[in-house]
């Protein structure tokens, strides 16, 4: 990469940061989305990001921001940020909001991932070496959880998990017990067709929506209720949300020197293996990770095996390497794909 090319250097890969909360008192609901939204403007700012749209329903909050996405529902909170975003910084104020506004007053698990950087050398000091971002986490949650490093050489995926309530050991009537099915799958791309990615462009289509019609975006996964934005001059971010409470978000770094695509829902199915073929042959790119992680209780918890066994994507992509571990009663599986040589 040229001098020249680094100023116009973005990165696309994102931090994900997952929490869920329990024990609330008697007398109280519990409801993350009583956070006054001036309050999660206020959150924001540490990070370095912004709202730019919101959609809502009955049980999610999704946010379209400058950086990528975030999600509220009544337990959890998702924060996903890209470029040279500080996520981690706003934990301290969060949980001080959580227990302020919510009624929740105890952690439950924690999550944060990210795909390895391709400029590492341009982030904030925390976020250059993963293993000071598990020390920070350690420190944030006072608690020990677990770091995992999946790799097939080349690219890698960091994985934080921490489980802060033995749920089955409460019994003082403060901690909701419930198991409830939880998953996420994850799609990250890069090496992207350029004539894909130049449809991610302002000179290319006017809005967003035009985008996302002409490129099958809305079609991906059904009846979504879609929140969609096209940046000046490229790039594109989208948040779609279900009745159910399920989402899904796609953002795109559409400059050929750096292309970038993820793709992240929690919209549970038995299998993933056409889902997966649509998002690769939609965007093209030349080498991705998919991530899946699913509880016991999941309707997808038999999917991280199929994820495993799932050699090939469509006629157009091989698996190279997956890793299966255990992590907190989650099965959690990560593939890593490479287009096959023309």
């Amino acid at each position: 990469m040229t001098d020249k090319e680094a100023l116009h250097f973005f990165e696309g890969a994102e931090k994900l940061l997952e929490i869920w909360f329990t024990g609330y008192k008697e007398g109280s609901d519990g409801d993350l989305r009583k956070i006054p939204r001036q309050k999660l403007e206020s959150l924001l700012k540490l990070v370095h990001c912004e709202v730019i749209s919101f959609t809502s329903n009955e049980f999610i909050d999704a946010y379209v921001l400058s950086e990528s996405s975030m999600f509220v529902t009544r337990r959890r909170f998702i924060l996903k940020t890209c470029g040279t975003t500080t996520p981690l910084q706003c934990l301290k104020l969060l949980l001080i909001l959580v227990q302020h506004y919510s009624g929740f007053h105890e952690v439950e698990k924690v999550f944060y991932s990210r795909k390895n950087f391709k400029r590492p050398d341009f982030q904030h000091n925390l976020y250059k070496d993963f293993k000071q971002e598990v020390a920070y986490l350690d420190g944030c949650f006072k608690n020990k959880g677990t770091g995992h490093c999946m790799d097939n050489g080349n690219d890698c995926w960091y994985l934080y998990s921490l489980k802060a309530v033995d749920l089955k050991e409460c019994e003082n009537g403060l901690v909701q017990m419930v198991d409830e099915p939880d998953q996420t799958i994850e799609i990250l791309m890069s090496d992207l067709d350029p004539k894909v990615m130049d449809n991610f462009r302002k000179d290319r289509f006017f809005n967003a929506d035009e985008v996302t019609k002409y490129c099958g975006i809305d079609k991906l996964i059904p009846f979504m209720e879609i929140d969609d934005y096209l940046f000046e001059p490229c790039g594109y971010s989208m948040n779609g949300i279900l009745q159910n409470g399920s989402y899904m978000t796609i953002h795109v770094t559409p400059e050929p020197q750096f292309s970038y695509v993820s793709f992240e829902t929690n919209v549970p199915l038995s299998s993933y293996e056409e889902l997966i073929r649509r998002i690769a042959e939609t965007f093209q790119p030349g080498k991705f990770i998919v991530t899946l992680m699913a509880n016991k209780t999941s309707a997808a918890a038999d999917s991280t095996k199929e994820l495993k066994n799932l050699s090939k994507v469509g006629e157009g992509w091989r698996q190279l390497s997956n890793e299966l571990c255990d992590v907190n009663d989650y099965d959690v599986t990560v593939a890593f794909y490479s287009k096959f040589p023309s």
